[in-house]
């Protein structure tokens, strides 16, 4: 039986640490609130070396986008139905299908049970709660409208994921195609055209240019096939290594931006989300210093993230919002004239998502317009590989056809 060791404050209010054997975490949990203990740490005790290797290889469950857009929903009907918050949790907790958010969601509650606000609960947990939500939900804890902001955080979800389908859906078309043609070319040059290869040696005769580099370029595939192979996963885990430093993060999100076609689509997105992220924040009673941090921490592109870090120290400073995102060349003039007006006019939230809800139409048009632009353009660079490799075979047994001829007509 599994041991789980804890800290916790009795009735007396001191702070214990013990163990306890219990099936499952949350029997353990329920064993000790039974002994008016009070949870402040609790987990699973490595009993021998084979636990700590089964821990060490056991994969974490993923709590996702969909899982915290339901839960969030369903909270604010319950919230705004007079459930208490800790019986919302446990019936969320119930319904929950997915087994790291259920485990997720019965820490919560038992941190809200110990004593904890809801905001410091969640914050726990950051890898199922991003900043942004935390912090929304303070701000409705302090408020006193927590069904309200959880609405809204609930809308706020929705549109993002909306949004995230979106430009997915414009890269998927053109990976998957691609992807088929580069397999089929890599089938053609190591399993059909050696055959040919072997058919033309047996003639003798001397091959077209196309024809000769498309031999070599089968015979290299052959001779060194796993290195080729190999290679791209190389450098991919060498990409992601390096994207990772601060020097290659800039330049990629730098580079990422100037995308022909694609950087066009990304910039309108970091507008939409940037409007949408802020309004959202500033509407909840989530102060504008403190709106911008978060903000900035998930932009997802580094280079929109210091735009915005530099919109904060303005702001800071007792100057504007709308300058400095002005000067970062990122957001258009148009953008940054209605955030002025917004400024102004003191409906800064309500300027940020009208200009959020047309960025969002934007994209929309914007990937339609990619798609029909890449689909003829990927057949027609599919067409071309694959034409090139049919043209290079073909070639050498039409001059060995003439050859032929004329020696008959001799």
């Amino acid at each position: 039986m599994p041991v789980f060791a804890y800290k916790a404050r009795g009735a007396d209010g001191n702070v214990v640490a013990g163990t306890v054997d219990a099936e499952e975490q949350k029997a353990a949990v329920e064993r000790l609130r039974a002994q008016k203990f009070v949870i402040l740490e609790i987990g699973e005790q490595s009993s021998g070396p084979f636990d700590a290797v089964k821990k060490l290889f056991k994969k974490k469950g993923k709590v996702y986008a969909r899982d915290l857009v339901l839960f969030s929903r369903q909270l604010s009907t319950l919230v705004s139905a007079g459930v208490p918050i800790v019986q919302s949790l446990s019936i969320l907790e119930a319904q929950a299908e997915n087994p790291a958010f259920k485990e997720v969601l019965n820490l919560v509650r038992a941190d809200i049970e110990s004593g904890l606000s809801i905001s410091d609960a969640l914050r726990k947990h950051p890898d199922a709660f991003p900043e942004l939500y935390t912090s929304m939900i303070k701000a409705g804890e302090l408020g006193g409208i927590l069904d309200t902001i959880l609405e809204r955080v609930t809308s706020y979800l929705e549109s993002n994921e909306a949004l995230k389908a979106k430009v997915k859906s414009a890269m998927m078309y053109p990976i998957i195609v691609l992807s088929i043609c580069f397999v089929i070319t890599i089938f053609l040059l190591t399993f059909v055209i050696p055959r040919f290869a072997t058919i033309f040696q047996s003639f003798g005769a001397e091959l077209p240019l196309l024809t000769q580099l498309l031999l070599d370029l089968s015979t290299l595939m052959i001779r060194y096939f796993y290195l080729i192979l190999l290679a791209p996963v190389a450098g991919y885990y060498g990409f992601r290594k390096w994207y990772k430093t601060p020097t290659g993060q800039k330049i990629v999100d730098a580079r990422v931006l100037t995308l022909p076609l694609f950087g066009i689509i990304l910039k309108k997105v970091a507008v939409a989300r940037f409007t949408r992220t802020l309004g959202t924040l500033i509407k909840s009673g989530v102060p504008i210093l403190q709106a911008l941090e978060t903000v900035a921490a998930t932009a997802g592109n580094v280079i929109i993230a210091e735009a915005v870090l530099s919109a904060r120290e303005s702001i800071r400073e007792g100057g504007h919002l709308s300058d400095p995102l002005r000067k970062s060349g990122i957001f258009p003039n148009m953008v940054t004239a209605m955030i002025s007006v917004g400024e102004e006019t003191g409906a800064l939230d309500t300027m940020l998502s009208k200009i959020a809800d047309f960025y969002d139409q934007e994209v929309d048009t914007a990937v339609k317009g990619l798609t029909s632009l890449i689909e003829p353009l990927v057949i027609v660079v599919m067409g071309a590989i694959v034409g090139t490799i049919v043209a290079a075979m073909f070639l050498p047994m039409f001059g060995m056809g003439e050859l032929a001829s004329n020696m008959e007509g001799k």
